[in-house]
């Protein structure tokens, strides 16, 4: 066929009706059982959009978005997971994907220009065109901590949730991690555990959503300017169409920046990053951000000790995921929520009974490891992907991932990532990059069948030079001064290199559009090898 796609998110369903467009034969292999990617996957209690449902959404059919319905301003995973459904069904998209279906290796074959994948079911599938939509987040990590498999209660990810409903009804439940993902659990499992113990090595700066029920008056103000509020959305940094302060935090007096705080604090979400233009560019600025968020956590958190081990103080706010919870500091009021700091008593094994730090042992019933993932290279490299002369993939990212904008490898022909490392990817609303990454590879393979040619891929020296810049610009900001999953500081032996690329959605779309309109710059054309030969 054309086109093999891996995964049946919200970037390979895209990428396959796109596909259709060109005329080209195409299907998806999806590990699971239906589409949704990460919203099939990530079903713990509380998993829900930290991007606002107008906006978390595809843009490309008008009737779509204005069929659909949101009920919340922020989107639980269920109605997420619903919506992926409705769009595979809408567009006639199952048929062509193959469920159960997990790659295992991919191959590129120079004497005949195809890749071939090998499933773990030992099925072989070749195509002209290898498109890696496996997603950023999408393999999860467990801790290397001893015992681990000795633990003799029941044990979850958040990231691979059982599809069946969990009771922790009367149960003593222990949480390892203070990521995004248990912060939005933390509330939900306290209010059916008989106890819970929260395990903390590193406290995370979290933003109240203020979720609501989503009301007729704000979705009409956003269906009736849809085109134009979209427009305006991918020019921006984020690709999210939120109020953006030009100032300084440090030009105006200090009451007129504890009021523009406070405002965003009581409207919520992750608008609060843009109270002012410079937070993430200036650590005298930063910190007045942090300073004003510590206060609230002293102020929500009746425990002193408890409300000291809550704020952040080793990474400016921001450099980590900023979190967007519901009553997550609050939940630590509870009498039955005990909060471990693992930085004063670390963990030193798991027990059958339960995980003992070294300040002694506390007794558990099941345990849920809300750890995060191996972060936009985990899937790729969970899979054998090997380009011209045999070449790997983890040895061409030895040293870190490297990429020409981010969506080709320079020796890995035909060989697409949506989403990959070096683009804005997991720094943006990532509906908005999916479709800029979709709609690039599109418009690069018809720009390939128009000019006869049957392999494209990345220079090698523009490979270097973009991946130079996208360094460059990361070192302008405050986000290396973070230990964060961007850096890939959660994996031992992960190279330490920040993968996104921070410049900005607006900016990098500016920049492929260059590329385009300059002939594709950058990117290497070639016949069929036999035709080369011949010629």
């Amino acid at each position: 066929m054309d086109a093999v796609i891996v995964g049946a998110g919200f970037a390979g369903l895209y990428m396959l009706h796109r596909l259709r467009g060109l005329g080209m034969t195409a299907t998806i292999l999806e590990a699971a059982d239906d589409v949704g990617g990460t919203w099939y996957w990530n079903r713990y209690p509380g998993a829900r959009c930290d991007v606002e449902s107008m906006q978390y959404s595809f843009s490309f059919d008008e009737a779509l978005q204005q069929e659909w319905r949101w009920s919340e301003r922020f989107a639980a995973q269920p109605e997420i997971l619903r919506y992926a459904r409705h769009v595979a069904d809408r567009f006639d998209l199952r048929r062509d994907i193959r469920f159960n279906t997990r790659v295992e290796r991919a191959a590129f074959d120079e004497a005949a220009s195809l890749w071939r994948l090998r499933t773990t079911a030992g099925e072989e599938i070749t195509a002209r065109h290898c498109i890696m939509a496996t997603g950023c987040l999408s393999a999860a990590r467990l801790p290397d901590i001893p015992g681990r498999e000795t633990f003799r209660g029941a044990t979850y990810h958040t990231g691979r949730w059982p599809h069946e409903p969990v009771d922790f009804t009367g149960l003593r439940v222990g949480i390892v991690g203070t990521g995004s993902s248990a912060i939005q659990a933390i509330p939900v499992i306290a209010e059916q555990a008989a106890h819970l113990t929260v395990f903390q090595r590193t406290p995370n700066f979290s933003i109240p959503s203020r979720n609501r029920a989503m009301d007729d008056e704000y979705e009409g103000s956003w269906k009736s300017r849809y085109a134009e509020r979209r427009r305006h959305a991918r020019t921006l940094r984020t690709g999210i169409d939120y109020p953006l302060n030009p100032l300084s935090a440090l030009e105006v007096d200090a009451d007129a920046r504890e009021g523009e705080y406070a405002t965003r604090w009581q409207k919520g979400g992750t608008a609060f990053m843009a109270a002012f233009s410079d937070l993430l560019t200036n650590q005298a600025a930063n910190d007045t951000a942090a300073d004003f968020v510590r206060r609230q956590i002293r102020a929500i958190v009746k425990n002193p000790a408890t409300a000291e081990a809550l704020c952040p103080t080793n990474h400016p706010i921001g450099t980590k995921r900023i979190c967007v919870d519901t009553g997550y500091y609050e939940t630590f009021n509870r009498p039955d929520v005990t909060l471990v700091d693992l930085r004063r008593t670390p963990i030193e094994a798991i027990t059958p009974e339960g995980i003992r730090t070294s300040a002694g042992e506390h007794a558990l019933d099941a345990i849920v490891f809300a750890t995060g993932f191996d972060a936009m290279t985990g899937a790729l490299l969970g899979m054998e992907i090997a380009g011209r002369g045999g070449e790997t993939l983890a040895r061409h990212w030895a040293a870190g991932p490297v990429a020409y904008l981010g969506l080709m490898a320079a020796g890995f022909p035909n060989m697409f990532m949506i989403t990959g490392p070096g683009s804005p990817s997991v720094l943006s609303n990532m509906m908005v990059s999916i479709e800029q990454h979709v709609d690039l590879v599109t418009d690069l393979l018809a720009h390939l069948r128009d000019r006869g040619a049957a392999t494209v891929e990345a220079d090698a020296a523009a490979e270097e030079g973009w991946v130079r810049h996208a360094n460059e610009v990361a070192h302008r900001t405050l986000y290396p001064r973070a230990n964060s999953w961007y850096m890939g500081v959660n994996i031992p032996g992960k190279p330490q290199v920040f993968m996104p690329y921070i410049g900005g959605v607006g900016t990098y779309r500016e920049i492929c559009d260059g590329i385009a309109a300059r002939g594709w710059e950058g990117f290497r054309f070639a016949p069929e090898a036999s035709r080369a030969a011949a010629e």
